[in-house]
C-alpha cells in the first residue's frame, strides 16, 4: 500500500517540481530587465543575479539547474528574457555571453554550499550567493577577455570591479529574501514543495 501511495504521489512531484522551474525561470527573465547600461563597460548591471541565487538558496540542485538551463535556451532561442528585453544566440556566444551561461556553475556550486544542511543557514546561504557571484565574474570576464582581447587586468577593471558594491548588495538581499520566503513556506508547512 505504500509503495503505490509513493507511485502515485511521483507525477505531483514531477508537476510540483516543473512548476517551480517555470516560476523561477520567469522570475530570473522578470529580474534581467531591471538593468542600467554602463557607458565605460559592455556588461550592464542587472536584477538577474537576484533570481539565480534565490534558486540556487531556495530550490534542490536538479530543480535550480533546469530553472536556469530552461532561462538560458528561451534566450538562446531568442525569447527576450535577457536583460534589456534581448534574445538570441549572439547574446550567449558575445562579449558579454560569459556572464550568462556562468549562471549554470554558479547556481549548480552555489546550491551545493547553501544545500547541505536541512534548514536555511545564513551562514550556508552568505557562502553560497558569494560563490555564486565568484563564478559568474569568473566566466563573464573570462568570456569577456578572449573575445574583446583584453588583458586579464583588463577584464576585471571593465567586467567586474564596477560591479562589486551593487552585486554584493544584490547577494545581501538574495540571502535576506530566501530566508523571508523560506520561513513563510515553512509556517505554512509547503517547505516540501522547494527541497525535497
Amino acid at each position: 500500500m505504500e509503495n503505490s501511495y509513493k507511485k502515485r504521489s511521483k507525477p505531483h512531484s514531477l508537476t510540483a517540481r516543473l512548476t517551480i522551474s517555470a516560476i523561477f525561470t520567469a522570475l530570473i527573465a522578470i529580474l534581467a530587465q531591471f538593468a542600467v547600461p554602463l557607458p565605460f563597460s559592455p556588461v550592464p548591471v542587472t536584477g538577474q543575479t537576484i533570481g539565480i541565487i534565490l534558486a540556487a538558496l531556495l530550490l534542490d540542485k536538479r530543480t535550480a539547474i533546469i530553472s536556469v538551463l530552461a532561462y538560458l535556451l528561451l534566450g538562446a532561442a531568442g525569447a527576450p528574457v535577457f536583460s534589456m528585453a534581448r534574445g538570441g544566440i549572439y547574446m550567449i556566444t558575445g562579449p558579454t555571453g560569459g556572464y550568462l551561461w556562468g549562471f549554470l556553475p554558479a547556481v549548480y556550486m552555489a546550491s551545493i554550499i547553501s544545500n547541505s544542511n536541512p534548514g536555511y543557514s545564513i551562514q550556508k546561504a552568505a557562502l553560497g550567493a558569494i560563490t555564486a557571484m565568484a563564478v559568474i565574474y569568473f566566466c563573464g570576464s573570462l568570456q569577456l577577455a578572449l573575445i574583446m582581447g583584453y588583458t586579464p587586468l583588463q577584464a576585471f577593471l571593465i567586467g567586474v570591479l564596477p560591479f562589486l558594491a551593487a552585486d554584493l548588495i544584490k547577494a545581501g538581499l538574495a540571502v535576506f529574501l530566501g530566508l523571508q520566503i523560506y520561513k513563510s513556506l515553512e509556517r505554512n508547512k509547503l517547505g516540501h514543495l522547494i527541497r525535497d
